[in-house]
């Protein structure tokens, strides 16, 4: 069953009632988010809010306990991590799950189903030069830096060339050069007709870089709206601080 209305069309992402519990504790409560298509969407909130919980029902890691989830107005809950994957939806990771063991360019080659293993050699080169990493190609991955280890890693969800790219905390504990240099990379994509939905807690990278944001507080959503709306928002600001 498709979405209703005009879902498929404005929203690449439409989240519906979405809802997970672990034992006694509810993760996601009865969380609704449109993300429009083409655009850098932020998603925050408190230390145990539910962002990246709410990722990994995205990504078919969790399975939902209520809710419907949409993309481009096809359903996607019960579909499996993999399915998912190949439908157009990639990620990052809180914690960076690059291949220690394999050098920069097999830890790209290694993620893609594309049988044309020269096109696939390519693609991750260009990936790689795309982020500066180029000359690292040759160097294992678990050498590089922490900033270059998460460069690795964005570029390694961009190897499907998925229209969704959800990152999660892309900022955390990156350099500012390293961290200009992803900035910048994510900007390009959104030129290119991407969607990027970034779970961040940099509250700078967040105002300045993304178009609207949604906040989560408890798994809900408390707030969604322009930056300058949500620096606002009493209710927002209450679920930081404690206070209005």
């Amino acid at each position: 069953m498709r979405a209703e209305g005009a879902v498929a069309g404005e929203f690449i992402l439409d989240i519906q009632a979405m809802t997970k519990r672990f034992g006694g504790v509810t993760a996601v409560n009865n969380c609704s988010i449109r993300v429009p298509r083409n655009i850098v969407a932020g998603l925050i909130g408190p230390n145990g809010s539910g962002k990246t919980t709410l990722f990994n029902l995205l990504t078919g890691l969790l399975r939902s306990d209520g809710g419907d989830y949409f993309y481009k107005g096809e359903p996607m809950v019960g579909l499996t991590p993999h399915e998912i994957f190949n439908r157009g939806i990639s990620r990052t990771f809180q914690i960076i799950r690059v291949f220690r063991e394999m050098t920069a360019l097999e830890n790209l080659v290694a993620v893609s189903r594309d049988g044309d293993l020269g096109g696939v050699r390519r693609r991750a080169l260009e990936l790689l030069d795309f982020v500066t990493l180029l000359r690292l190609k040759d160097e294992y991955a678990g050498n590089l830096s922490y900033g270059q280890q998460k460069l690795l890693e964005f570029v390694r969800a961009l190897m499907s060339d998925p229209e969704v790219l959800l990152l999660d905390e892309p900022a955390a504990g990156v350099n500012r050069t390293l961290l200009n240099t992803l900035l910048d990379r994510i900007r390009q994509l959104r030129g290119q007709g991407k969607s990027i939905l970034i779970v961040e807690h940099d509250m700078k990278v967040v105002m300045n870089h993304c178009e609207k944001i949604f906040v989560l507080d408890y798994g809900e959503l408390i707030a969604e709206g322009l930056p300058e709306e949500i620096q606002r928002n009493e209710q927002v600001i209450e679920a930081y601080f404690g206070h209005k």
